[in-house]
């Protein structure tokens, strides 16, 4: 093992990564030693590396990004009896201190004390070799790809999210943004039973992949565009009827202060407007309107117990990630596969490394 080369992407600053090489860390008792395969790119790290921060977590020294991963495992610790050598696996990325109120009562997600790949000051999953706990790795099945494991990050996103949000058989779901969050949110919304689901954006390229996911319509945001009355009309239309009070559920991907807004005015009294997208720290929304109709608001912070649920979605063939992969890049190529990420000039939705 000690001939193999480490190599990482490690951000330095804004607009800095570098490949470094560094040593094969060796597993502690409940521990295995990952040889990583595949790592999706995902929005956090491009801000890190276009910002060096997000909110109150600011990149202050040399960090490895990277978080949606999958690998083979190339060693276990002594205490690891579950998995061996040669298995591929899927790397959850946060791993909870287990002792706290909040991860005793399941919502680990909200841990105070979690590490998480690539948020500072932890280093990611971008790189050759790694060590993580045990049981945060998740056997793939032999039919299961490296690449389909690595999307088990963002598709549990989008379970916690609809679990959040209750969507169930039936529900009628406003996606708003469809980038790769709103997309396996899509995937998500479709897997629990939603019977109608219509996306939102301002680029008409994601919202032809929408419906090419399953979308029941996609609506173009622009300035002349009522987006609630179009969501109204829609569901109205699909159930046959003259009228509609809106969406059941509405699913904020973008975090954008206009999308709130919009989401509130195009739910339902009743419903549900479910927060994932993180924009602005403080935004101006018609929080009365909201009282007065009882929409409940909530939030979304990562994802808890979801890991599993997102790989047997993928093993049953009940969700397909594999369209939601656009771009694959060799290491060599890092600075070439973030740009193209972050420009998403020739339809980039997920931009994948495979090491």
């Amino acid at each position: 093992m000690a001939t193999q080369s480490n190599v990482a992407a490690v951000l330095h600053g804004i607009n800095d990564i570098r490949l470094e090489d560094q040593p094969i860390p060796t597993p502690k008792p409940h521990e295995v030693l990952v040889n990583i395969k595949a790592v999706g790119i995902c929005g956090s790290d491009v801000h890190y590396w276009t910002h060096g921060r997000i909110g109150n977590f600011v990149v202050n020294g040399p960090m490895t990004l990277g978080h949606e991963s999958a690998g083979v495992i190339a060693g276990v610790g002594s205490a690891v009896k579950h998995l061996k050598v040669g298995d591929k696996v899927t790397l959850e990325p946060g791993v909870p201190c287990g002792t706290c109120s909040f991860c005793l009562e399941g919502h680990y997600n909200l841990c105070a004390d979690i590490t998480f790949f690539a948020t500072p000051p932890y280093h990611g999953s971008l790189v050759n070799f790694i060590t993580h706990p045990a049981n945060f790795c998740y056997k793939l099945p032999d039919h299961v790809s490296l690449a389909e494991g690595a999307m088990c990050e963002p598709l549990s996103v989008g379970v916690h999210a609809c679990l959040r949000a209750g969507v169930t058989i039936g529900s009628k779901v406003l996606i708003i943004g469809a980038g790769p969050i709103g997309l396996v949110s899509l995937l998500a919304a479709k897997a629990a039973g939603a019977s109608i689901i219509i996306l939102t954006d301002i680029k008409q390229d994601r919202l032809d992949v929408a419906m090419k996911m399953g979308a029941t319509a996609t609506i173009q945001v622009g300035k002349d565009v009522d987006v609630p009355a179009r969501v109204k009309q829609i569901i109205a239309q699909n159930l046959g009827s003259e009228t509609s009070h809106g969406a059941d559920i509405t699913i904020d991907c973008s975090g954008a202060q206009a999308a709130i807004r919009t989401a509130i005015s195009a739910t339902r009294s009743g419903g549900m407007v479910l927060l994932v997208g993180l924009g602005p720290p403080e935004v101006t929304i018609p929080i009365v309107d909201a009282a007065v109709r009882e929409i409940d608001i909530r939030g979304v912070f990562r994802y808890a117990n979801c890991y599993p649920k997102a790989l047997a979605l993928i093993a049953s063939g009940k969700v397909d990630v594999k369209p939601l992969i656009t771009h694959r890049f060799e290491l060599k190529d890092t600075v070439k596969a973030f740009e193209t990420s972050r420009d998403m000039t020739d339809g980039a939705i997920k931009v994948l490394f495979e090491l």
